[in-house]
């Protein structure tokens, strides 16, 4: 048995951060409306309506879909700029080829770094980035 991995994030504004994350390097897919009695039962919320937009990177390996609830109103995490070491699922890592033309891509679309860009022995470089509505994304960039 396998599993393959996709990540879920729910968000208020749908098009800054397909935005955001196709500049990262990701394709979108699809967007379209979610709605109806099986997302209900899915997710265990009554009356749901939500947009949703799956992103993939290049390889066709990885994932993301993207929600937008417009009912019920998607509920505020707190605190929103949560730190890196936050419990639950806050953040997303992806590899990338070249970590500082990705950083600065990204900061076109208002990110800023969480720390710094840092390395990990001779084997990684490393960031985090604070996207629209506070989503972390990770930066690992393989060395050698």
């Amino acid at each position: 048995m396998t599993i393959r991995r996709m990540e879920n994030v729910v968000v208020d504004d749908l098009d800054a951060v397909i935005s955001f994350v196709v500049e990262l390097g990701m394709e979108l897919e699809g967007k379209g409306p979610l709605e109806g009695h099986s997302a209900e039962r899915a997710i265990g919320l009554d009356d749901v309506r939500q947009d949703i937009a799956m992103l993939r990177t290049p390889d066709g390996h990885g994932r993301v879909e993207l929600a937008k609830f417009h009912r019920p109103k998607a509920a505020e995490a707190e605190p929103r700029d949560a730190p890196a070491n936050a419990l639950g699922i806050r953040r997303i890592m992806f590899a990338v080829d070249d970590i500082e033309d990705v950083v600065a891509r990204l900061r076109a679309h208002g990110a800023e770094l969480v720390g710094e860009i840092g390395r990990y022995e001779d084997m990684y470089r490393l960031c985090y980035v604070r996207g629209p509505e506070g989503i972390v994304i990770g930066l690992s960039e393989e060395l050698g």
